[in-house]
């Protein structure tokens, strides 16, 4: 079961996705009001959606073609890093200007206890579906980074997957390592959606198949895929590193690592169509534009 949002007559609605693709508007208008009203009743989440749909009529339309918004209005995303091999190596190859025998300290934090986590975006550096992603002006090496998300609330229970993209420059990373919130952080940098898959039905999130397609003036230009069977790390493990000592806000948004890089020799381009899925969740699509320098 996924939960959307989409604008309606200028309003937010929220709805379910079933597996057959139906679509029922739910009676909740934010997918973490969802959440209170099922603790309210001592239900789970997808019982509380399946009590509202079972008498329901879906509505007549693709929930892909609806107008979707980002699936939870996030107060944060933070997200992880070297959390998979091919991050390593991508990372170890801009540090080290392509020499992969020289270990870096990306190699040390792919074995230490502590994973490397950091505050990625805020709710209105956010986008969602079908919107643009922006391109720093002053990078010249930018890829987008494909990771599952993990929507949490308060305690740090997970209550959701989504998809995220991580725009990243890894030109200004490999500068410095000290560079990284200018790597990672700017506006339109991360979107997530297009439907957060409900974690009560996810038997196993080690076993979801990622794909990353970026198509050029309408020719596939890049097309990588890959399995979070290869996270190195258990997704409790980097939500207790998060908790620790910090306040997390219901709705806050954990990306996990990337284990999809494009080739080296790629950057994006003012127009690249980016179309992210993951299994169980759906396909999230943006496009890459300039970044606004008046805005």
């Amino acid at each position: 079961m996924r939960i959307i949002r989409y604008l309606q007559d200028s309003s937010a609605v929220i709805a379910a996705v079933t597996d057959q693709d139906q679509v029922f508007p739910l009676q909740d208008t934010s997918f973490m009001k969802l959440i209170y009203r099922a603790r309210e009743e001592n239900s789970t989440p997808l019982e509380r959606v399946q009590s509202q749909i079972a008498s329901a009529h879906p509505l007549s339309v693709n929930w892909t073609d609806l107008p979707l918004l980002v699936p939870v209005e996030a107060p944060e995303v933070w997200a992880a890093g070297v959390t998979y091999q091919r991050s390593r190596e991508a990372r170890n190859y801009e540090a080290t200007e392509g020499r992969l025998d020289a270990a870096t300290f990306y190699d040390k934090v792919y074995t230490a206890e502590r994973p490397e986590l950091f505050l990625k975006s805020t709710q209105a550096r956010t986008v969602g579906p079908a919107a643009e992603v922006c391109l720093r002006s002053d990078s010249q090496w930018q890829v987008p980074e494909p990771e599952l998300g993990l929507v949490l609330d308060r305690d740090g229970s997970i209550l959701g997957y989504t998809i995220g993209n991580d725009m990243s420059c890894r030109d200004i990373e490999g500068e410095n390592p000290l560079y990284l919130p200018q790597a990672k952080v700017w506006r339109q940098s991360c979107s997530i959606g297009p439907a957060i898959r409900l974690a009560d039905t996810v038997a196993n999130p080690y076993d979801l198949e990622l794909s990353c397609r970026i198509y050029r003036q309408g020719e596939l230009a890049v097309n990588e895929s890959a399995s979070t069977g290869l996270l190195k790390r258990k997704l409790e493990e980097l939500v207790t590193f998060l908790r620790r000592d910090n306040v997390l806000f219901d709705g806050t948004v954990l990306l996990t690592g990337t284990c999809i890089v494009p080739p080296n020799q790629f950057t994006l381009e003012p127009g690249d169509r980016i179309e992210i899925t993951i299994s169980q969740i759906g396909t999230l699509i943006n496009t890459a534009a300039l970044a606004d320098p008046g805005h």
